[in-house]
């Protein structure tokens, strides 16, 4: 007899996954809440009864991107005779519910990333013909609240989302909009999910939010006081038996306090590794973009950091051609970059987002001079990462195994600087984390070699 409840999984369920991490948090709940009323996992939308497509609202083209991709599976579902479900969730849906539907006549269901907990119900409507077919209201903790206390893990690493939405109001950005105002769970509801994971066997959390170190949620019922802040989260967790790795993306600047930076000195499981976007290294531009932050806080912030975890790896954002960035503005990103010495980061040309400020501000920059500057920025990252990849050539690293390779005998892990590291061994070394000596490495990975005895001897 199924676990899920009287019911037998006899209908499949495609969710495709556009995005960030959240999103990915998401399509996982949005499996749980299905799991109950009949709905397995599928591998392909060809012949699934219900589709799913989790948008994202932030890259370049996302909207366009979710209508190509709604024309193919319109087709399947006329091959099926109308007999699948599509849905559209997340950020796009958000944002363009209601033009969706218009545009898309196929769409049966859309639904916000705070109404996904809702889906049996839309299903249900939706099958009997009647009732709203659209949900994009902001309720974060109804979501939370609703959905299964517990959820299957899907390996040795799990996301575990704490916080939603977001207050910054950054003129590029329309997530304010589409995931609503900063709201953080509850510590006792995030340790109790938490300790669901871990029994399940997964030893490496990464704890999500829009603005996850802005994290305010109610102190437990045991302890007194009325909030905690991510530094106690992470401590709390780090005490509670299983884990030995946690991480937390993605942060704010201004959100980045003396404790926390703390926690990455005084808490072994926190992982040395931290991705805080700053998207501009030029204080005209970081005040255009209302990031609230400076130049030099954003180069305090990098130095504490180093004090504290000296073998920590940064990470960060840029977005290069925002409004007004003259040469100068482009130069003192470059400066910073040189400065901070990235591990890995992530650049973007800016493109305009309807409704947000910045899509009406003057000097709008020219695309050719934002794929010049582009092009530069991406060439010094590269080789930053390049750079601190090999550096690791000749050290012994512990290692997180969490699959097998593309080649025969090959095993994929992950480095605590979140880098993918290959090197040939037992799939029964899954889940465990073992040494691995460092004796290659490439712009995106790195690979290595288990000492002698090693696929006896794990953790």
């Amino acid at each position: 007899m199924s676990d899920t409840g009287p019911e037998t999984n006899t209908k499949s369920v495609f969710i495709k996954t556009y995005g960030c991490q959240m999103n990915v948090y998401d399509s996982e709940r949005m499996k749980d809440v299905l799991a109950p009323i009949g709905y397995a996992p599928t591998d392909s939308p060809e012949g699934a009864d219900l589709v799913v497509l989790n948008t994202c609202h932030i890259r370049e083209k996302a909207t366009e991107k979710v209508y190509s991709e709604l024309g193919k599976i319109k087709k399947m579902k006329h091959a099926q005779g109308g007999k699948m479900t599509i849905a559209v969730a997340g950020c796009v849906a958000q944002a363009e519910g209601a033009e969706i539907m218009r545009r898309q006549p196929a769409v049966d269901l859309v639904l916000g990333p705070q109404a996904y907990h809702k889906l049996p119900e839309m299903i249900a409507r939706v099958h009997r013909s009647t009732g709203e077919r659209l949900e994009t209201e902001f309720e974060t903790l109804e979501k939370f609240d609703a959905l299964p206390k517990t959820r299957q893990a899907d390996g040795p690493m799990a996301f575990l989302s704490v916080q939603e939405g977001c207050d910054k109001f950054c003129t590029f950005c329309v997530v304010p909009y589409t995931r609503g105002a900063e709201l953080s769970r509850p510590v006792d509801d995030i340790t109790l999910e938490a300790r669901n994971l871990a029994s399940q066997g997964v030893r490496e959390i990464q704890l999500l939010g829009q603005n996850v170190n802005a994290y305010h949620g109610a102190a437990p019922v045991i302890e007194a006081g009325d909030e905690w802040t991510l530094a106690q989260l992470v401590r709390h967790l780090s005490k509670i038996g299983g884990f030995d790795r946690i991480r937390y993306t993605t942060s704010h600047p201004r959100d980045m306090d003396d404790d926390l930076i703390a926690a990455h000195a005084d808490t072994p499981e926190l992982m040395p590794f931290l991705h805080l976007p700053v998207q501009s290294g030029s204080n005209n531009i970081l005040k255009a973009m209302n990031r609230g932050h400076t130049r030099e806080h954003y180069l305090d912030i990098m130095r504490r950091m180093k004090e504290a975890r000296p073998d920590m790896a940064l990470a960060s954002d840029f977005i290069v051609g925002f409004p007004g960035e003259s040469d100068k503005d482009f130069e003192d990103t470059m400066d910073l970059v040189r400065e901070v010495g990235y591990a890995i980061a992530y650049s973007f040309k800016y493109s305009e987002r309807p409704g947000t400020p910045a899509a009406e501000m003057f000097g709008q920059v020219p695309e050719d001079v934002k794929n010049e500057r582009l092009q530069a920025l991406q060439a010094l990252l590269r080789e930053q990462q390049t750079a601190f990849n090999a550096s690791k050539i000749g050290e012994t690293v512990p290692v997180l195994v969490t699959g097998t390779g593309r080649n025969e005998g090959q095993m994929h892990g992950r480095s605590p600087w979140l880098q993918a590291v290959h090197f040939d061994g037992a799939p029964d070394l899954v889940g465990q984390i073992i040494d691995v000596e460092i004796v290659g490495s490439s712009l995106n990975s790195l690979s290595g070699t288990l000492p002698s005895g090693a696929n006896e001897a794990a953790a």
